[in-house]
Parts: structure tokens; C-alpha cells; sequence
């Protein structure tokens, strides 16, 4: 909790050091002052963005990227706001600073809207309108031509940077110019790292097998030059698969299992992307950015007798199985796996094997069909709705419907934990 509240106070120390010394060299007028001011808070807060959206890992180890991008989507909407008013408050001083101004206040009002959309789940999680319109136009709108667009933030960014230095009252003020581009360079420079530099030290291997599961789903096993040392039980990467008419945009799988030196995925062909990779086959060259995820160490903080509920829909079970692979025999488990049918229950043998195991006690339930809230009182002990910790993984509005459910059950808000399977 500490850490997401640092996280959060940083967007507003970001912004100070440009705001404070423009400030202290303006001998403008305050009503003039103000309004450059939020145009400011809203360019630091879309740099912040910038910089939240390369996935730093050690930032991920101490909030989970569902915080990080809750952050960078909530920085882009919100400046919005100080955007439109510096926008209505100000006035250019020639044509072509009112040019790269508009050009970009209106840009990035299409990236937002579009992200909205297209990348979040903000609408579409919660409103079947939502989800039924972007399912329509994603036959044009693409994920990888969503990523391009939301790409355009550079672009944005750069407008506004030239905005700046053409206008006579700022750009005079030799300080704050300075930092100003300080700011920028540092920002692009970590972003064009992030992207072009970094991916070299990603993990590298090969697909080893590519199977089907069943209609929909399958594994796909990664052989690994060097093992994943880092790597935590329920942890995520970002794959990049480097063989022909397969998209080199990296998209984030979970881990199966505990393995560190050939990694094994769950992936059910629900995109425009997963439903390419029956084209990947064994020999394809693969990079791995990561990994991420807070899982382990949130099971590690907990006394071994704490009861640990493991909630899965579809192939959300993957991370889940993966702690289960790593704990089962050493903390009681309780396995809860919901699939469409019951051609979707292809750990079932895996499953029944754990709880044959000798150790601590390892249950589970496979149901077809999302559990209810009868079910699930059948289903946890009073102790386990008391004291356990959740781990709920699944497609994003299962996730929420099942964070509602637990809360009606009387779980703690505190006692869950979830990821949200995405793009």
C-alpha cells in the first residue's frame, strides 16, 4: 500500500521542479502564470505516462503493473483537464505556436479516446455496448494498428516540445528551458532504450513444442539459452515471437509451471494475435521481457499454515497452476477452476495428481460454468472466508464479477489478489 501511495504523490512532484522555476523566472502576470501552468502539469503528466508505459520491472516488483498502467491511463486522462484550460486561458503569440498547439491538444484526445477503447478496459469491461462496439470495429482497428496509435503519443510529445520553444515569453527564460528539455530528452531517451536497446537483453530462446489443448487452446513451451533466474512462481512475460506472420508486438502470457530453463504457456486464441500462433512452431525464436508479477511474494509474506484459495477462469489457471506446482505439500490449497465446457478442463490429470500428493492438503473443484454464490459457500471453509488469501485470475470482467462475489461472501478486500488477462 505504501508503495502505490508513493507511486500516486509521484505525479505530483513530477510537474513541481518545471512548474516552480518557470514560475520564479516569469514576472508575468498571475492570470497569465496560472494557465501556463496547468499546460505544464498536463505535458509532465503525459512524460510521466511516457515513462510508466516501458514497464519499468523494479516498479513492478513493488506495485504490480495492473497499478502502473491504472496510473498511466488515469495521468492521460486527467490531463486533459489542464490541457483544455491552458488551451482556453492562454493566447499564441503567432500562428505557428497556435498550430502545433491545436494539432496537438486534439491528437492526443483521439490517442486517449482511442485507448479507452481499444486498450483498457474501463469501458468494455463494465458495458456490454462497449464491448459489442469494440468487437465491431476491431475488424478494422486492429490490435497492432491500436499500438501504432497509441505510439502517436511521441509524436504528441514532440509537438508540444516545439510549441514551447517557438513561444517568445518562455522560451526566453533560459532555466527553465533547460530543464525543460532535460525533462523531454530524459523521457524519449528512456523510451527509445526501453524499446530498442533493452529488448537485446530480453531472455532468448526457441519454441521447443506448440500443441493444442483442445479447439481453442495451447501450449506453447519455451526452451530457454539461459535459465530465468529471477523468475517467481505466477509470474508473467512479455513474449516476442520472431518467426513469420506472427506479430513482433511483445504480448503478456503467464508462466505454467516453477520451471526456470524452459518456460511453458497456457494461451487460448481469444485476439487477433493468439489466434496466429498456430503459425509458430518448434525452432521460432522467441524474446522474453521480464518476468513481472506479485504473486510469490505475496505468498511468501504469509505464514506456511495460512489457507491459499487459487481462483481461476479459463486459462487464467496457468499462473495459478504454477503456484500450485511450486507450494502444493507445503501450504493447504484450494483449487477453483471454472471452463466454458468440459473440453476446457485439460489440467484436470495435473490437478488430481497435486492432491494425490503427500504434505499439506491440496483440494480442487472444476466446474463448468461460472461459480455462483451458493457454489462457492459449499466450496470455502469458514476459515479459508476468514483468513485465506485469493488469488483470482481470469478474463477482466470475470476478475471483477468475482472480486463483487468475494466481497458478498465477506472476504477482506485486502485478501485478494488479482490479474486480469488482457490483450
Amino acid at each position: 500500500m505504501a508503495a502505490r501511495l508513493l507511486l500516486w504523490a509521484s505525479t505530483v512532484v513530477f510537474p513541481l521542479p518545471l512548474v516552480l522555476t518557470l514560475n520564479a523566472q516569469m514576472d508575468d502576470a498571475l492570470s497569465l502564470r496560472i494557465p501556463i501552468t496547468f499546460g505544464l502539469i498536463a505535458y509532465s503528466w503525459w512524460l510521466l505516462g511516457i515513462i510508466l508505459s516501458t514497464r519499468p520491472s523494479w516498479l513492478d516488483r513493488a506495485v504490480g503493473l495492473p497499478s502502473i498502467y491504472a496510473v498511466h491511463g488515469v495521468l492521460a486522462v486527467l490531463a486533459i483537464v489542464p490541457a483544455y484550460l491552458h488551451r482556453q486561458n492562454t493566447f499564441a503569440p503567432d500562428r505557428l505556436a497556435l498550430l502545433l498547439g491545436d494539432w496537438a491538444f486534439w491528437s492526443i484526445i483521439v490517442v486517449v479516446c482511442h485507448a479507452v477503447l481499444f486498450l483498457s478496459g474501463w469501458l468494455t469491461d463494465r458495458s456490454r455496448i462497449a464491448h459489442r462496439a469494440k468487437a465491431a470495429l476491431e475488424v478494422v482497428f486492429r490490435h497492432q494498428l491500436s499500438v501504432w496509435i497509441h505510439r502517436a503519443t511521441i509524436a504528441i510529445v514532440l509537438l508540444i516540445w516545439l510549441h514551447v520553444h517557438v513561444i517568445d515569453r518562455v522560451n526566453q527564460h533560459l532555466a527553465f528551458m533547460t530543464l525543460f528539455d532535460v525533462y523531454t530528452v530524459t523521457v524519449l531517451g528512456i523510451y527509445a532504450w526501453k524499446k530498442w536497446v533493452a529488448p537485446q537483453r530480453d531472455l532468448a530462446g526457441v519454441v521447443g513444442t506448440s500443441e493444442p489443448l483442445n479447439a481453442s487452446t495451447r501450449r506453447l513451451e519455451v526452451a530457454l539459452d539461459e535459465p530465468a533466474t529471477n523468475a517467481r512462481p505466477g509470474d508473467f512475460y512479455f513474449a516476442r515471437f520472431e518467426g513469420r506472420g506472427v506479430s513482433r508486438e511483445p504480448h503478456p502470457f503467464s508462466a505454467t509451471d516453477a520451471s526456470t530453463d524452459r518456460l511453458a504457456f497456457t494461451i487460448r486464441a481469444s485476439g487477433d494475435f493468439t489466434r496466429t500462433l498456430d503459425r509458430v512452431t518448434a525452432g521460432t525464436p522467441v524474446r522474453l521481457e521480464g518476468p513481472f508479477g506479485r504473486f510469490a511474494p505475496a505468498i511468501e509474506r504469509l505464514p506456511a499454515c495460512t489457507p491459499l484459495v487459487f481462483l481461476g477462469m479459463g486459462a487464467g489457471i496457468a499462473p495459478l497452476l504454477s503456484l500450485a506446482d511450486a507450494h502444493h505439500g507445503h501450504r493447504p490449497i484450494n483449487v477453483l477452476w471454472s471452463v466454458r465446457n468440459s473440453d476446457d478442463a485439460y489440467y484436470a490429470d495435473v490437478l488430481a495428481a497435486y492432491e494425490s500428493s503427500d504434505g499439506a492438503p491440496f483440494r480442487s473443484t472444476i466446474q463448468v460454468g461460472r461459480f455462483r454464490p451458493e457454489t462457492l459457500r459449499n466450496l470455502l471453509s469458514s476459515e479459508e472466508l476468514k483468513a485465506g488469501r485469493f488469488f483470482v485470475v481470469g478474463p477482466n470482467p470475470a476478475v471483477l464479477a468475482t472480486q463483487r462475489l468475494l466481497r458478498r461472501l465477506g472476504v477482506p478486500e485486502a485478501h485478494v489478489e488479482q490479474e486480469r488477462l488482457t490483450m
